[in-house]
């Protein structure tokens, strides 16, 4: 234990240990910078993959490849981490990552590159998790809070550069580098979690609960490719979609039955007896679907409606990203300094409340200014709410549920997103074909049949009464998506005003008065291996 060690070794860890937890949280950075960056920098590229490729029929499969095995294995890494340790777990993630990356950027053909997103996408669901698992292991939760900043700057700078990176290695590189860039940060990151990282080693006697991850997977893969295929290459009520939903449905009706069963469950259903872990699992799930769905319609208006150019779509959402950034920062110190964290899940599902009905208000006069503000509103609810989440779900379970606790709230959020993008989409292309249709008659209706999202170069070919027409269309579109989004924002308030306050960890008698004593207790024996 760190305070059975002898005053001497405390004194000369005391130098090594805020160098060696730097170097650590770099790496895991930039592990989590990967994760985040990789769709983003691939989507910008997918024009000129196809162009070289082929298979624009099988388009669509490079993204959902990915997201579909990164969900399905989101769970097992993390309860991979918690039986048998988190460094080996989590580097063995990154080297898959690392091959599938390698081998996308070899790829000769759309098969090959669906196959080989698959297996990147199995290694990058260990990739979110780890990097919180692994920050949950070094850090109580009461010192968490100063490190949400680092966190949240990284996912502002993933979605304001990963466009502007992707095209740029792509007109520059070519395409194939949008996976490379992947190895040389991927090599990095694995030199100093190896060298620095050494976190105690585990070794379960039972074994991987081989069915519980398979239904978990059968369950998972179907719920993603209802929303995915549900509104767009299939009907709702399409024959593909209810077998899906059944299948999907099924299974995870086996699953829960079986991890009752289970001797080491894939999910312990345990941790859901905390209910500041399962309130913050919803907030998640909620928080995901109002993000994406925000980062998905909000450039789109912006270029349609306001004629912003889609070269810089990232910086477009600059004023949401920048405000998410400085409240998150701004909570992280205050939890830090006070330990108190409720006001920031209520502030933060009011203040998105708030800004999706804003965003719901805009029309075709609307100026980029006021717009802005209007994001900027969202981004502080987002702020709020992105970190906070995992701190509290962290710090309602047991240190041995860690692993489990940070993929459960990861996937969550997954989940929240794959349903938001869906649902709102399916929302907005409906009342874009309904306004199309009533402004410009059967032109309209031809003009958004094959879809309702047309790029710069369709949308510069219509008739000017058209493209007015189109205007109207996404402003309703829009206010429809945001309006929804709004509703589902009150059940994350609903959902914040039952959290129970419970003290963080780490958060001794002497530390709460502000006074110096209590940091030596505070810290954890993980950290004083982590030198």
């Amino acid at each position: 234990m760190a305070d059975s060690a002898a005053p001497a070794a405390d004194g000369e860890k005391s130098e090594k240990q805020p160098r060696s937890i730097r170097v650590v949280l770099l790496a895991l950075m930039i592990t989590m910078m990967l994760a985040m960056l990789d769709n983003m920098i691939v989507g910008t590229a997918m024009p000129t993959i196809v162009g070289e490729l082929g298979g624009l029929e099988h388009l669509s499969w490079v993204v959902t490849a990915y997201t579909l095995a990164t969900a399905a294995a989101t769970p097992l890494w993390g309860k991979l981490g918690d039986m048998y340790g988190r460094k080996g777990s989590f580097m063995t993630s990154i080297v898959i990552f690392l091959a599938g990356s390698a081998l996308s950027g070899m790829a000769q053909n759309m098969g090959q590159l669906i196959g080989f997103r698959a297996i990147q996408g199995l290694g990058a669901g260990g990739l979110m998790v780890g990097v919180m698992a692994i920050i949950g292991d070094l850090i109580p939760p009461r010192e968490r809070g100063k490190y949400q900043g680092m966190m949240a700057g990284v996912m502002a700078l993933a979605m304001i550069g990963g466009p502007l990176v992707g095209g740029t290695i792509t007109d520059n590189w070519g395409w194939r580098w949008a996976f490379y860039i992947n190895l040389p940060l991927g090599v990095v990151a694995l030199v100093a979690i190896s060298a620095v990282l050494h976190l105690p080693k585990k070794r379960s006697q039972a074994r991987v609960d081989y069915l519980g991850a398979a239904l978990l997977t059968v369950g998972i893969t179907s719920i993603v490719l209802v929303t995915t295929w549900g509104g767009s290459q299939y009907a709702w009520t399409s024959a593909r979609i209810m077998e899906l939903i059944g299948i999907g449905v099924a299974a995870l009706v086996g699953f829960l039955f079986w991890q009752t069963k289970a001797a080491e469950p894939v999910v312990p259903l345990h941790i859901f007896r905390s209910r500041n872990f399962s309130l913050m699992s919803a907030i998640g799930f909620i928080t995901g679907f109002v993000m994406f769905g925000a980062t998905l319609f909000l450039p789109l208006y912006q270029q349609s409606v306001q004629g912003a150019s889609a070269t810089n779509s990232g910086l477009l959402l600059l004023p949401m990203l920048g405000a998410m950034l400085v409240v998150s920062m701004i909570a992280g110190r205050v939890t830090t300094n006070s330990g108190r964290y409720k006001v920031f899940p209520v502030v933060g599902s009011v203040l998105m409340i708030v800004g999706l009905f804003l965003l719901s208000r805009m029309d075709t006069g609307t100026s980029r200014f006021t717009s802005g503000l209007y994001m900027a509103v969202l981004g502080a609810g987002m702020g709020c709410l992105m970190q906070i989440t995992m701190l509290v779900a962290q710090n309602s379970v047991e240190m041995r549920d860690m692993g489990v606790a940070s993929s459960t709230t990861t996937l969550a959020r997954t989940l929240g997103s794959s349903f938001g993008v869906a649902i709102m989409g399916a929302l907005f292309n409906n009342r874009v074909q309904h306004v199309m249709a009533e402004r410009a008659g059967a032109l309209g209706s031809k003009i958004t049949e094959q879809s309702a999202q047309l790029d710069a170069k369709s949308l510069q070919k219509l008739p000017a009464a058209a493209r007015e027409a189109y205007q109207h269309a996404v402003s309703a579109g829009t206010h429809s998506a945001f309006l929804l989004g709004t509703v589902v924002a009150v059940l994350a308030l609903a959902a914040a005003v039952f959290v129970k306050e419970v003290p963080l960890r780490g958060a001794g008698p002497d530390k709460q008065a502000g006074g110096a004593a209590g940091d030596a207790a505070d810290v954890p024996p993980a950290v004083a291996e982590a030198v």
